[in-house]
């Protein structure tokens, strides 16, 4: 799996996360206050990754979609073209250039993320140590540190300015750093039916399994 499949994994739920903090200063009040009609956010990302040492090891870009409470889509643009689609019941990874699928359940990354908190917002304290992170860069910041020893980053730092997320910055326990720069975030936007479904194109490897629960779909234009 490329290192860019498994960055997507890890931040896309925190997208939903991150725009209820965007307004207002105490998260806490403003998730429950957010969550309320809320069906799906979208927008696009430009994103670096930089080793412990903090050379730069990664460039890319791209969109995202997320559907309340256990959909999204990550897929990038740059440098070559990827795809990770979350369908509710299973995540696919999809990687034209080695013509190869992975697939498995969905579910064990997905309770330790901050998607849950859309639909439980206790799910927020259950998950996260959150904190005031100050001003830099002209953004408002908001700190999360996860509670559970095997969460996969030790601290995202959320910027925020004009009520919305602009930046992201996510340190894992190797002390690799993952900056993602955010535009374009819709609020409950027209999903197309196959936003969210997916299946293998012809001639690919799959790995893993595929069965009837799997809900998946041929991708439309």
């Amino acid at each position: 799996m490329r290192p860019a499949f498994v960055t997507a994994l890890l931040l896309a739920p925190i997208l939903a996360l991150a725009s209820l903090a965007a307004r207002g200063a105490d998260p806490h009040a403003t998730l429950a206050a957010f969550s309320q009609g809320l069906r799906g956010l979208e927008g696009r990302f430009s994103q670096q990754v930089f080793d412990a040492d903090g050379r730069r090891t990664e460039d890319s870009s791209g969109t995202f979609a997320l559907a309340v409470p256990r959909q999204f889509r990550w897929e990038y643009d740059v440098p070559f073209p990827q795809l990770i689609v979350a369908d509710g019941s299973k995540v696919w990874i999809y990687d034209p250039d080695l013509e190869q699928v992975q697939v498995r359940p969905q579910g064990a990354e997905e309770q330790q993320s901050p998607l849950m908190a859309l639909v439980d917002p206790a799910e927020l304290d259950r998950q996260f140590t959150v904190a005031d992170g100050g001003e830099r860069d002209g953004l408002s910041w908001v700190e999360l540190t996860p509670r559970g020893e095997e969460a996969p980053f030790s601290r995202a730092r959320l910027g925020f300015s004009g009520g919305a997320l602009a930046r992201m910055e996510m340190t894992d326990s190797l002390g690799q750093r993952t900056e993602i720069a955010f535009s374009g975030w819709q609020r409950n936007p027209a999903f197309g039916a196959a936003t969210f479904r997916f299946a293998p194109p012809p001639g690919v490897d799959v790995i893993g399994e595929t069965d009837a629960a799997a809900q998946a779909f041929p991708l439309e234009d």
